[in-house]
């Protein structure tokens, strides 16, 4: 898939943990752990827009487009 999830990258910056956010925007851990790993197909608009807002970030910063990326081998 030519979409790249960086949130890991971004939670490293900001020096928070999986739960902390998980919590902070009210989503379960284990769909952070998702989000993080690629393994979804699609993110509701109100999650990213959560997630941006906690992280103080732009949706650019944790999702990157680059075509020819194929994640599922």
């Amino acid at each position: 898939m030519p979409i790249i999830i960086e949130l890991d990258v971004m939670l490293a910056r900001r020096k928070m943990r999986s739960k902390e956010l998980a919590e902070r925007i009210g989503i379960t851990e284990q769909n952070v752990s998702l989000l993080k790993s690629g393994k979804v197909k699609g993110v509701r608009f109100e999650t990213l827009e959560r997630i941006c807002e906690v992280l103080d970030c732009q949706p650019g910063d944790i999702l990157i487009y680059e075509p020819g990326e194929d994640a599922e081998g």
